[in-house]
């Protein structure tokens, strides 16, 4: 009879491993070995469960960090008006200060195109301004800011620097559109009843950007104008001049005892210019590539973010208070 299998060797011990036999013998080494070591190792390596990220700030449709914009404006109105009911020379040094943020924040925006603003006469024409127009008037502030242009002109003329004729120009601005223009509150400040007369300049620019921003944001749909200030609507507009109305007629009624058209001219003519204002900053921020002049105040940006629409309508507060008002000068 025939034998199908060779004889085995050693003992009777096969040389050749059934496939399957193998196959199974080797899926348990493996099967032991993750169950084992690197089982306990795997185990070991199991990430945790990750917290959840925190809620982000809030945010408004006009890009705000809303409650933050909130705080920060009651302080800031809250401070202004304490300092003009109970020590009026404390808002012509916080004028200073906000002034002297100003330049700064303009200034540094300058150089992201690489114009150097001469900071020395530039600065000391922003402290010399608003006191001047306190203290001398109108006259002491146009000696005042004449003063500052020829410093600025000597102290370019000594410091050589490049593109000296740029830098002349730009300190130039900087001085006219901070400093001088919030100099005219300093005059008005000076004049009868110059703090009720600042009280209600102030009420009429946050009232222009508080029904602004509220009716922009609920019901804004055509934007003034898309390529300077997206986010700017006409219907925002029509709510800052009813909104400012309102406080204008109040105001001349009950504070200036002015007849009530005289409060719907002012409140009109502050709206138009804290408009321009706040188109003027949005145009030179575009030109320059930045979004807001600094972060020193939050939900609100840079000081100048503030400042835009009070620079541009303090000098028409003034006028018309001199050209309409009895008295006034």
């Amino acid at each position: 009879m025939t034998n199908d299998q060779p004889p085995s060797k050693a003992g009777g011990a096969s040389l050749e491993t059934d496939p399957a036999a193998k196959a199974t013998d080797m899926s348990a080494t493996d099967g032991a070995g993750v169950s084992g070591t690197d089982g306990a190792r795997r185990a070991s390596k199991t990430p945790k469960p990750l917290k959840a990220p925190k809620a982000p700030a809030k945010v408004s449709k006009a890009g705000r960090n809303l409650p933050a914009a909130i705080a920060v404006g009651v302080i800031l109105v809250a401070a202004l008006l304490a300092a003009l009911l109970f020590f009026p020379f404390g808002i012509v040094a916080i004028a200073t200060v906000f002034a002297a943020v100003g330049v700064w924040e303009v200034s540094r925006a300058l150089e992201v195109r690489g114009i150097k603003v001469p900071m020395v006469p530039v600065l000391v024409g922003t402290v010399a301004l608003p006191f001047a127009a306190y203290f001398g008037g109108s006259e002491s502030l146009a000696f005042a800011l004449v003063a500052t242009v020829v410093a600025i002109l000597l102290w370019r003329t000594i410091d050589t620097a490049e593109d000296a004729v740029r830098s002349v120009l730009a300190g130039i601005f900087v001085v006219l559109w901070v400093p001088f223009l919030l100099s005219f509150a300093m005059l008005l400040l000076g004049e009868p009843s110059g703090q009720v007369r600042v009280a209600i300049l102030l009420l009429l620019v946050v009232s222009n950007d508080t029904f602004g921003y509220l009716v922009g944001a609920l019901f804004g749909k055509h934007p003034m104008a898309p390529k300077i200030s997206p986010k700017k609507s006409w219907e925002g507009f029509a709510g800052s001049a009813a909104g400012a109305t309102v406080v204008g007629i109040v105001a001349a009624l009950f504070f200036l005892d002015q007849p009530w058209w005289f409060g719907l001219v002012l409140a009109v003519a502050t709206v138009a210019a804290a408009t321009a204002g706040d188109f003027s900053e949005s145009m030179i921020k575009r030109e320059l590539g930045v979004k807001d002049m600094s972060n020193l105040l939050p939900g609100h940006g840079g000081v100048m973010d503030r400042l835009d629409s009070v620079v541009f309508a303090a000098p028409v507060v003034f006028l018309l208070s001199v050209l309409l008002v009895p008295g006034a000068m």
